[in-house]
Parts: structure tokens; C-alpha cells; sequence
């Protein structure tokens, strides 16, 4: 029944892509926001939310570390501090589903990949604290979701949306969040308790990976006259190029730096 519900949600979100209005040109960019006033108080509530929790916890975290500003993961044989563990940890649980996507887009080589990663780092890296993967192997993370696949499959992009606590999202990447859950293996190998800690490290995992860009997420939220419009456009901007779907003329923020919510 959970499945039935689930599917039914997605398919309604996406229906709605099709009763959406026209997208206009703004900076540069088509944006489709036919939502905006219910996006902006949404905006102003995730706003809220990060200046009060999410923004101190981040700081904290990167305290932990013992880093003063933003910076790239640990060099391979550089000690990592415990906040490193957890995101390497979490990013290891998100490999099986992201191994399904590399089938469903018709990459086995990207699939073969990540599940060589989700081996090695497993085993040899102490249950993904470590990365031997790419340190010892080279073998690298093929980044990938469900909103891809939906991309690859032809699925439009419908409306910009933000989401509570999610941040900057859009009907078709909203719906292939929920599909990860359901084709995630670990979602269905594991009984609920086990499955709710490994859901409780990869979002852990999630907001120490934000902890490192939290002063250009501040800059985005704090130092713009319209942090929404900003962060609408900075989102778009990055999702769209790592689609394939649209090549902006400027990118003002780095590749790694540019989504003040998710990745």
C-alpha cells in the first residue's frame, strides 16, 4: 500500500508539470515558477531554519574538523577529522541506489562503478569511513538520482519548487526523490529500525558535506537583496548543467558551492 501511495504522489507531480504556466526568461535562463508566492514563504521558512539550526550546527562541525573556512575533502593519505567520516560513511550507503540509476539510464559501466566503490569502501575502508576506493584505486563516485533518470527518460522538468527543509527542487526531481527511497536495495535488504539509521547518517552525511560551503551558503542567504530569486537561480543554473539540458553563459558561484540546500 505504502508503494501505491508513493507512486500515485509521484505520478500527481509530475501530471502537474503539464498544467504548469509558461516559463519566462529571467537572468538569462528559462525559469518555470508558477508557484512563486507559496515558493518565497517556503524559502523564508528554510531561511529561518538555517540561520537558527542548520547554520550554527555546520559551524560546529567544521570546528570539529579543525577547519577555519571551506575546502575540498582530505588528500589521499591527509588524516580526516570525524565530520569527513560521517559524509564519507553516508555517501557509501547512497552507492547501491545510485548503482540502480546507472542501470535504469542505461550506463552499466557507471552501475559496475559505484557497487565497486560500495565493495571496496565497505570492506577495506572500514564500513565507508575511509575511502581506499579512490585513495588506493582510483576509483571514483558516478554521482546520479532518480531526477536524471527521469531526465534520460524524456520526463520534463515541470515547475521550480522549494521544498520544506530540502531547499531548491522541481516537480521532476521532487518525484525522483521519493522514487530513490523505493528502488534504494539497502531500503528493502534492511528491517525498519537498521533502515532508519543508515536514512539518519546519509542526511548527517548530507549536512556535514553542507558544513564546508556554509560561508558561500550564507553569502547566498544573507548578503542578496532576493536570496530567493539567487538561490532559484544558482539551483537551476547547476541542476541544468549537470543534466546536460542547458549551458549557462556565467556560473558566479563554483560547481561544488552553488546549492545553499542540497546537492
Amino acid at each position: 500500500m505504502r508503494q501505491l501511495l508513493t507512486a500515485a504522489a509521484c505520478l500527481a507531480l509530475l501530471g502537474l508539470a503539464g498544467c504548469a504556466s509558461q516559463p519566462v526568461q529571467r537572468d538569462g535562463i528559462t525559469i518555470n515558477d508558477p508557484y512563486e508566492a507559496q515558493n518565497r514563504r517556503v524559502h523564508a521558512f528554510n531561511k529561518g531554519l538555517y540561520s537558527r539550526v542548520i547554520g550554527p550546527v555546520a559551524h560546529r562541525v567544521r570546528g570539529a574538523d579543525g577547519e577555519g573556512t571551506a575546502r575540498a575533502p582530505a588528500e589521499p593519505g591527509q588524516p580526516i577529522g570525524p565530520g569527513q567520516m560521517v559524509i564519507n560513511a553516508g555517501r557509501n550507503l547512497s552507492l547501491p541506489v545510485k548503482a540502480v540509476n546507472g542501470l535504469l539510464q542505461g550506463k552499466p559501466g557507471d552501475a559496475g562503478q559505484n557497487l565497486t566503490r560500495f565493495a571496496v569502501n565497505s570492506t577495506l575502508g572500514l564500513g565507508g569511513l575511509f575511502d581506499p576506493a579512490a585513495d588506493s584505486f582510483g576509483v571514483t563516485e558516478r554521482d546520479t538520482d532518480f531526477g536524471q533518470t527521469l531526465a534520460v527518460w524524456g520526463v520534463p522538468e515541470g515547475a521550480y519548487l522549494e521544498l520544506p527543509l530540502l531547499g531548491p527542487s522541481t516537480q521532476r526531481d521532487a518525484a525522483g526523490r521519493v522514487v530513490d527511497l523505493l528502488i534504494d536495495p539497502l531500503y528493502h535488504l534492511l528491517d525498519g529500525r537498521d533502515a532508519a539509521a543508515v536514512f539518519a547518517l546519509r542526511v548527517a552525511s548530507k549536512a556535514g558535506d553542507r558544513a564546508r560551503f556554509s560561508d558561500t551558503v550564507d553569502g547566498i542567504l544573507q548578503g542578496s537583496a532576493d536570496s530567493y530569486a539567487q538561490t532559484r537561480l544558482i539551483w537551476l543554473m547547476n541542476r541544468r548543467h549537470e543534466l546536460g539540458e542547458e549551458r549557462a553563459e556565467y556560473d558566479p558561484y563554483d560547481d561544488d558551492a552553488i546549492d545553499p540546500y542540497t546537492d
